[in-house]
């Protein structure tokens, strides 16, 4: 019975968009498993930035939120998604990203498509969170808008006994 009302109070929390606050849920022995932090100062720009570009914004970034979570900047990487937070800011071992990518379970192995992570990046996202998860602040992985689509006000001397579209017309009908 109590197993029962746990599951109604799950799919009853997952219809209203509900998720349970959800931290990297490996034991002891699963954590030194993992491949340690690298010693050295990560670099966010040089190390960081190109390993969430090319393994997690085809489905998280650039307009894209599989299970609600979006890497955008860094609050929306730290709020995480449906699973609750992403990342513990130096505490890359009860982070679940980490879990997620380093193939604790191949049910949840991240990214889902293309290729896994090596133990050297994942060393690299290691450092990063116990070093604070520093993020440029220029640094965007949203959908970037259409230039084409911005509007705006065209420069056009019109002399003063013409009208503008005269201006802008008598080019093309020459």
């Amino acid at each position: 019975m109590h197993r029962m009302r746990l599951s109604y109070t799950a799919v009853f929390a997952f219809c209203l968009g509900i998720s349970f606050p959800s931290a990297a849920r490996l034991t002891d022995a699963e954590k030194a498993k993992l491949p340690p932090a690298v010693s050295e100062r990560v670099n966010f720009l040089r190390d960081i930035k190109p390993l969430l570009e090319t393994s997690c914004t085809k489905c998280h970034g650039r307009g894209k939120h599989k299970g609600d979570f979006s890497i955008n900047d860094r609050a929306a990487f730290l709020k995480g998604g449906e699973s609750g937070p992403a990342a513990v800011a130096g505490k890359s071992s009860e982070s679940y990203v980490i879990e997620l990518v380093s193939a604790t379970d191949a049910d949840t192995i991240m990214p889902k498509k293309g290729s896994k992570l090596t133990p050297r990046q994942i060393g690299l996202l290691r450092a990063w969170i116990d070093q604070g998860l520093p993020w440029d602040s220029k640094v965007t992985f949203a959908k970037i808008p259409p230039v084409n689509m911005s509007p705006r006000r065209p420069s056009i001397s019109v002399p003063p006994s013409a009208n503008g579209i005269d201006v802008v017309l008598k080019t093309y009908l020459k």
